[in-house]
């Protein structure tokens, strides 16, 4: 699984671009549990081809779109299109369930 750092400056044509699933994941280098999830996301059999990892602290313009109220966040992008927030504990199980749930709903643009 790819894992990608993004910006409020490259964000939005890479997740335009790229192909197949990816997740979304905003975090901040102070947040205990961000660090959790940047450990264990990329080690769970996760059906995405890649994680785009955004630090909260330094892309602001990409927090207020996305309405991050907290953090870590996750949110779901497939071949170019948002289908929302995974509401998940970092449980495997439980990302894999959300992350089936959002695909579910109808796409929309990407914030």
């Amino acid at each position: 699984m790819q894992q990608i750092d993004l910006n409020d400056s490259t964000a939005d044509r890479y997740l335009l671009d790229a192909p197949g699933l990816t997740l979304i994941a905003f975090h901040s280098r102070t947040c205990g549990t961000c660090r959790v999830a940047r450990e264990q996301l990329p080690q769970m059999a996760l059906p995405v081809e890649r994680i785009c990892w955004i630090d909260a602290g330094e892309n602001g313009g990409l927090v207020e779109r996305y309405e991050v109220f907290h953090l870590p966040a996750l949110f779901v992008a497939r071949d170019g299109a948002f289908y929302g927030p995974v509401n998940a504990s970092l449980s495997e199980w439980d990302v894999r369930q959300q992350i089936s749930l959002a695909l579910d709903s109808y796409p929309a643009e990407l914030p």
